[in-house]
């Protein structure tokens, strides 16, 4: 659960929209990676794989998804 000190998490956030819309041809932009997140904490303490990147769309509305997997051990 998320709140045993064993236990840690993937956080994945991305564009599947990029770079519009109507033209995805960059599906699943990835915006951020952080891997190691602790369960008792937040993605602050984690190990960022691929910094933030503020989402920054030119054209048409864009879906932003975040995916959080709980993984089986330490990444690193």
């Amino acid at each position: 659960g998320g709140n045993d000190m064993r236990t840690f998490y993937t956080l994945v956030m991305v564009d599947p929209d990029a770079p519009s819309p109507s033209e995805p041809n960059l599906r699943e932009y990835l915006h951020w990676l952080v891997t190691d997140i602790p369960g008792t904490t937040g993605a602050a303490f984690g190990q960022e794989v691929v910094c933030y990147e503020s989402p920054r769309p030119t054209m048409g509305i864009h879906r932003f998804v975040f995916v959080l997997f709980q993984q089986l051990g330490r990444q690193t």
